[in-house]
């Protein structure tokens, strides 16, 4: 398989904007050459906050995106499988994939935000539990999108003659898992997955979880080739030394004991330095490379991002 060229694409928190603002940004990042541009599911801010800070849900945020977008493949990065019955999630996809004439991509993961969870009265079992939920809903979904009729007696979800009617334009939505869980996240992939999303790993650390990921595939006979790789990297970049400085001490503030596991996998320092920070990922084999955008962020930093580091990197990887 022919490697494709680097794409790049931007995470977006729906958080912290109002929704002008929010669809403002979509657009900018349209405009200006991001191949993608997701959202979250979440219920509240992230990090946690206790519900602190203004959000919105993703399913009705990505229609919007859906409409104000032309061009950026779109997705969600992921979705919880606990918030929704896996055959309304399959049926939203469906409508967003049609809004937006067929570039909507799914993504699933088995949660983390238990705050939130517990919140608005959702059940949070065990991470064991979450992952068996995953992978039954995984497996649901991907029939739903494919199959004329589907029928699913699964531990956790099941499904009774269903049809999905529209279906996707393409005939199927690419489906994409998050996580890093070396056993059963990244044998889920190696399963099932069109495409790999990992957040916030340092460049050693996706080059060794991309290899237990083809241990998981050579388990299972497929080409690991055939599997897109993305990673998100937290931006907090600045447009001078002491721009920088600031930025790097708002991640600091915002992620309190978590700060060193996301500076890992962040782009820190000026444009100019993250020209070769993203290089060096694509060496390391990703496909994607997404900011992830939590607001506030200075104008003027995702300005020279988009108008000077995203066209140098284009230059460099050819």
């Amino acid at each position: 398989m022919t490697r494709t060229a680097l794409q790049l694409g931007a995470h977006v928190g729906q958080q912290n904007m109002t929704m002008d603002e929010m669809r403002s940004l979509w657009r900018t990042l349209d405009a200006n050459g991001m191949e993608w541009i997701s959202a979250w599911d979440h219920l509240y801010e992230a990090p946690p906050a206790g519900g602190t800070i203004p959000h919105f849900e993703a399913v009705a945020t990505l229609g919007a995106m859906a409409a104000d977008t032309h061009n950026a493949r779109l997705g969600c990065l992921v979705f919880y499988v606990g918030y929704r019955n896996p055959g309304l999630l399959a049926k939203a996809a469906v409508a967003i994939d049609h809004i937006s004439g067929g570039r909507f991509e799914i993504g699933l993961g088995a949660g983390w935000h238990e705050w939130e969870a517990e919140a608005f009265g959702y059940d949070f079992p065990s991470l064991g539990t979450r992952f068996d939920m995953l992978d039954d809903a995984t497996v649901l979904i991907k029939s739903l999108f494919t199959e004329e009729r589907t029928t699913h007696h699964g531990p956790h979800f099941r499904a009774e003659n269903a049809s999905m009617v529209p279906g996707p334009v393409r005939g199927h939505i690419p489906l994409w898992i998050g996580g890093i869980g070396e056993k059963r996240t990244l044998g889920l992939v190696a399963r099932e997955a069109d495409g790999w999303n990992s957040a916030y790993l340092s460049v050693d650390e996706f080059i060794r979880l991309q290899g237990v990921l083809e241990q998981r595939c050579d388990e299972v006979g497929r080409d690991p080739a055939t599997i897109e790789k993305s990673v998100n990297l937290m931006f907090n970049l600045g447009v001078d030394e002491a721009s920088a400085a600031r930025a790097a001490a708002q991640l600091a503030t915002d992620w309190g004991p978590l700060a060193d596991r996301i500076r890992d996998g962040a782009l820190l320092g000026t444009p100019d330095q993250a020209v070769e920070s993203i290089l060096a990922y694509r060496e390391a084999g990703a496909d994607l490379v997404n900011i992830a955008i939590r607001m506030p962020v200075e104008p003027e930093v995702l300005d020279a991002y988009l108008t000077h580091t995203v066209p140098a990197v284009r230059a460099a990887a050819g």
